[in-house]
């Protein structure tokens, strides 16, 4: 292991060193590292794509161990299906252009997110009326407390809006179960899965609920989250970010007929609960695009909402994780001052806070 700056890791691009680092490329790799620093009593923590952590300008004073695992293998199993096997490294957008090359669809929506397989099912992954619940079939992971290879079906992963039991289970603060490998189901054939999300459907001219080409899904979903500067792309800052900083909150009724009628909300499965809008949330609160604290503030301009859209916080160029954490601690008082409703952060923090 050696000491090594974390800002290169994610795509943020902040944060500090790590006190020790390792790559593991296999599976045993990553399961002996792992019970080494367990063993050790070392603080942990996991990297995969590195787009869903803000980590602080301290770094980590532990192991940090990436994932950098691939693979992926195609099993058919009958009645026009198939079962995908992703080693928990393998970068996911190219797993979703894989899919589609191989004939296979039901992950196309999911199109242009990065990060890696094995971080999906953790946060549950989804975009555009989509997530990774609605086709993952089993998960492998390590468990640091039994010290063992576990399996999880889906049921098992008692999945939520952004969340699982992965998510919830901590160890010391840092994840109880390491995943090793996910298995997908697929649909053989090029016809997408239902198109759930108005935006997507009205690119595709298809209704909500209707189906198009998986392949045309795919394009279009990635000229959308382009168009909104989530697709990573070095010559833009506005892609330098961890993505959507906001969860969009999920409140109790009263609460949410206390906003305006055209703020949108949303059912849930939870009864009594409605979610709600964070980007509505956000501009209604006064916050435009490409938001940022003046100078004397503190940031000078080296962090900002994204010029595309109000749910990024983006690092300009020089940002640091201090100057990130000002702006969307702005803009949570903000929101929490017009509303009432305090936004959560979607990214895990590590050693600092909103």
């Amino acid at each position: 292991m050696t000491r090594m700056p974390l800002a290169s890791l994610t795509t943020a691009r902040v944060g500090g060193p790590a006190s020790r680092y390792l790559e593991a490329e296999t599976e045993d790799e990553l399961i002996i590292a792992i019970r080494a620093a367990d063993e050790a009593r070392e603080p942990l923590l996991i990297i995969g794509g590195g787009s869903n952590l803000l980590i602080s300008d301290e770094g980590f004073d532990g192991a940090v161990i990436r994932i950098a695992t691939r693979g992926l293998q195609i099993n058919r199993t009958g009645g026009g299906q198939a079962v995908l096997r992703a080693e928990a490294g393998q970068p996911w957008d190219e797993l979703v252009a894989y899919t589609l090359a191989e004939g296979y669809s039901g992950l196309e929506a999911l199109s242009g997110i990065p990060g890696l397989a094995g971080a999906t099912p953790v946060q549950n992954v989804g975009a555009y009326g989509a997530d990774v619940s609605q086709s993952i079939r089993l998960v492998r992971a390590w468990d640091r407390t039994e010290r063992t290879v576990v399996e999880f079906s889906n049921a098992a992963l008692e999945f939520g809006y952004r969340d699982s039991l992965l998510k919830r289970s901590t160890v010391n603060g840092s994840p109880r179960y390491v995943v090793l490998s996910v298995e997908f189901v697929l649909t053989e054939g090029h016809t997408s899965a239902p198109v759930r999300y108005a935006e997507l459907a009205r690119a595709l001219g298809v209704g909500i609920g209707e189906s198009a080409d998986a392949v045309d899904v795919r394009r279009e979903v990635l000229r959308l989250r382009a168009g909104k500067g989530m697709v990573l792309d070095a010559s833009d800052p506005d892609t330098y970010s961890t993505g959507s900083f906001f969860t969009n909150p999920i409140v109790d009724a009263e609460t949410a007929d206390r906003l305006p009628e055209d703020a949108p909300r949303y059912p849930v499965e939870e009864p009594g609960r409605v979610k709600l809008s964070a980007a509505w949330l956000i501009s209604h609160a006064g916050f435009r695009k490409g938001f940022g604290l003046a100078p004397e503030d503190g940031t000078g301009g080296r962090a900002s909402l994204s010029t595309k859209h109000t749910l990024a916080v983006t690092n300009r160029g020089t940002a640091s994780a201090g100057d990130l954490l000002a702006v969307a601690r702005a803009v949570a008082d903000g929101v929490e001052k017009s509303f009432g409703i305090r936004l959560h952060p979607e990214p895990v923090l590590v050693n600092c806070s909103l």
